[in-house]
């Protein structure tokens, strides 16, 4: 009987999966253990793509539908009457700083930064990369012992 063989090599097959360590074959001879490592911690951070240095950035205005961004750090000057902010975000004409807006009170400053895709250009493709941005924003009064907040994460 043609069958028995057939079944007999199909009941071999089945039974080995899964319960002999991977082999492979080498060119050398017998077949060897493969491993299958899976790193148990998460890879490091990729390097800074802009070499560490934040590519200085304006508010523009005119972006379709913008959206909050939360940003990385924000720097005071040392007389206290501006802020460095400093975010990552997209390449232009895709991501765009609108504008920042900044709530004062006595006990914190609220700023909140605006992006979106310029609505001067049209059928655009952007890459998708990473981008360190920094823009400088005005006090109306000295930082003083006062929280900066991010307005985006409220």
């Amino acid at each position: 009987m043609i069958a028995t063989p057939i079944l007999a090599g199909s009941l071999l097959m089945v039974l080995g999966c899964g319960t002999t360590p991977d082999t492979a074959a080498t060119a050398d001879g017998p077949s060897r253990p493969v491993s299958h490592t899976v790193p148990s911690t998460p890879a490091a951070p990729q390097a800074d793509p802009t070499g560490g240095a934040p590519k200085p950035t304006r508010p523009e205005g005119g972006t379709e539908n913008p959206r909050k961004v939360g940003w990385l750090t924000a720097t005071p000057s040392k007389d206290g009457r501006s802020l460095r902010v400093v975010w990552w975000s997209g390449v232009e004409p895709c991501n765009v700083l609108d504008r920042v807006t900044v709530r004062e009170t006595a006990r914190k400053v609220t700023v909140t930064l605006w992006e979106g895709p310029s609505a001067k250009v049209q059928n655009v493709a952007c890459i998708e990369i990473a981008i360190k941005k920094v823009t400088t924003v005005k006090l109306k009064k000295p930082l003083g012992n006062r929280k900066v907040v991010d307005g985006a994460r409220t």
